[in-house]
C-alpha cells in the first residue's frame, strides 16, 4: 500500500521534500486501501466458490489436487501482504482460469492431463531451485518472476481464451529457464 502511495523515486532528500511527499500520499492511502479491499473481497469470494467445486471433483483426483495446490499457493495465509499489488490485479483472471479448467476437465480429461504434465515439468525445476535458494537464504528475483510466468502458463494451457499479458508457452519458458541456467 505504501509503495503505491509514496515510495516512488526520486526519494526525498530533505525535510521539506519528505513533508511534501507525505502530504501527497495522505489522500491516496485510503483510495489504495479501498482498492485492495475490493480486490481481496472478490478474490476470497471466488476462492470459496472454487473450493466448493473442487470438493465435488472426485472423478479427477490429479487435476483436483493440482488446482487445490494452485489455489492454496495463490490465496495462502497473508496473500494480500505478500503479493505485489501488480500481481494481485491478475488474481481474478487466474481464478477464472481455474473455473474454466474445471468446466473443460469434464469434457476432455486427457487434454487436461497432458497440459498438467507439461506444466509440471517446468514447475518441478522452479520448485527445486526455489527451495534451494530459500535454504541458502538467497533471494532471487528471477525465481520470483518465473513463478508468475508459471501462473500465466497455467492460463495459457487451461483457459487460453482468457489470454495472458505476456506471451507464454512451454517452449518459451523452457528457453527462459535454460538461458538462466547458462548465465
Amino acid at each position: 500500500t505504501m509503495d503505491r502511495c509514496c515510495m516512488m523515486e526520486p526519494w526525498p532528500q530533505d525535510a521539506a521534500s519528505f513533508a511534501a511527499r507525505r502530504d501527497e500520499a495522505r489522500p491516496r492511502i485510503s483510495l489504495v486501501a479501498q482498492e485492495i479491499g475490493r480486490l481481496a473481497g472478490s478474490v476470497l469470494t471466488e476462492y470459496a466458490a472454487l473450493s466448493k467445486k473442487l470438493v465435488a471433483l472426485k472423478a479427477h483426483p490429479d487435476a483436483g489436487a493440482d488446482m487445490r495446490a494452485q489455489l492454496d499457493a495463490l490465496v495462502g495465509k497473508f496473500f494480500i501482504e505478500r503479493t505485489p499489488f501488480e500481481r494481485l490485479t491478475h488474481y481474478p483472471r487466474y481464478l477464472k482460469a481455474i473455473a474454466l479448467r474445471i468446466d473443460k476437465l469434464r469434457t476432455d480429461p486427457e487434454r487436461d492431463a497432458r497440459a498438467l504434465a507439461d506444466w509440471q515439468s517446468l514447475a518441478t525445476l522452479w520448485d527445486r531451485e526455489r527451495i534451494a535458494r530459500a535454504r541458502a537464504g538467497v533471494a532471487d528475483p528471477f525465481i520470483d518472476e518465473f513463478r508468475w510466468l508459471l501462473e500465466e502458463l497455467r492460463v495459457n494451457l487451461f483457459a487460453q481464451e482468457l489470454r495472458t499479458p505476456v506471451p507464454v508457452s512451454v517452449k518459451r519458458l523452457q528457453k527462459i529457464w535454460e538461458s538462466r541456467a547458462r548465465a
